[in-house]
């Protein structure tokens, strides 16, 4: 399967919000927090995955990547990482920054190390996701694009 990844369109906010919600992921600041989504749909047009990045200068958080069940294991999630990862490097961010709970072995892989949270830069910081809505005990990983981008 060969999934199409693009931006959301309109109307699509409540099945983004949905996904989020079944994977257990944040959605408390969707309404004032400038997150900008990508998601992976199918022939028909069924999203099958999703992921976030909100920028603050010139590093991203990179938000909520969660695949629907059924569509697990087929390289979907990877598919939107780099989509995101390459995005991230045409707009010249520096560095890709998250936190998670459940994820770290695939960001791992993707080449994101685990920093502790005081290094991130101060607007992710700043960031809902970092103050309150991911618990202190959320992995911390970051991703710097210049060195990915020579690799």
């Amino acid at each position: 399967m060969t999934p199409t990844i693009r931006s959301t369109a309109s109307g699509e906010t409540a099945a983004v919000r949905a996904l989020l919600i079944a994977n257990r992921l944040p959605v408390d600041d969707l309404d004032s927090a400038a997150v900008e989504f990508r998601v992976a749909v199918d022939d028909d047009g069924a999203m099958l995955g999703v992921v976030g990045i909100e920028v603050f200068d010139e590093a991203g958080l990179l938000r909520s990547l969660a695949v629907v069940p059924h569509a697990r294991h087929q390289g979907i999630g990877h598919a939107l990482a780099c989509s995101l990862e390459t995005d991230a490097r045409a707009r010249g961010l520096h560095e890709l920054v998250l936190l998670t709970q459940t994820a770290e072995a695939f960001f791992a892989r993707r080449g994101y190390a685990v920093i502790d949270r005081a290094a991130a830069p101060d607007g992710v910081q700043r960031s809902a996701e970092f103050r309150s809505l991911c618990p202190a005990s959320a992995v911390c990983m970051r991703l710097r694009l210049a060195a990915a981008a020579q690799a």
